[in-house]
């Protein structure tokens, strides 16, 4: 059974509260448990987690080297912000879709460039929580071209 961690940043624990006419009403547990189901669906195990610390992101993408055969990432604020991150995941040695439920590029300028994506294998974005369950497809496909 492949083995997937998805890793949310920071402010996704106040989804469902959290500006609901742009990410909408869904929370990170409601998050979590469709991923859970779909990731069921296709023989996944999966490991969700979400922090509101950078350095915390960081040592769990070095930590998911070698365990996870792959990765989702919604790194929020720090997709924008943080080449530590971009780094980090460089460096993971395995496949990473890069998903946003809003979309970064029709949002503030700020927004539109994205250090996760120069190193991911594909973005999701403007989905909602769709996106999710499409980045473990999408990563399913990936897994099983390589293996």
């Amino acid at each position: 059974m492949k083995k997937v961690i998805i890793l949310n940043g920071p402010n996704l624990n106040l989804l469902g509260i959290r500006e609901p006419e742009v990410y909408g009403t869904t929370t990170l547990r409601d998050l979590e448990d469709l991923c859970y189901q779909k990731a069921f669906s296709h023989h996944i195990k999966i490991d969700f987690r979400q922090t509101n610390h950078e350095g915390e992101l960081i040592e769990w993408v070095q930590e998911a080297r070698g365990i996870y055969d792959g990765m989702i990432v919604n790194a929020a604020g720090y997709t924008h912000t943080s080449v530590a991150l971009h780094d980090a995941l460089k460096i993971a040695g395995m496949p990473i879709i890069e998903v946003h439920l809003s979309n970064p590029k029709e949002r503030e300028s700020f927004r539109h460039f994205s250090y996760v994506e120069l190193v991911a294998d594909h973005v999701i974005a403007g989905k909602g929580p769709a996106g999710y369950e499409e980045a473990l497809e999408k990563l399913a496909e990936i897994m099983g071209a390589r293996i």
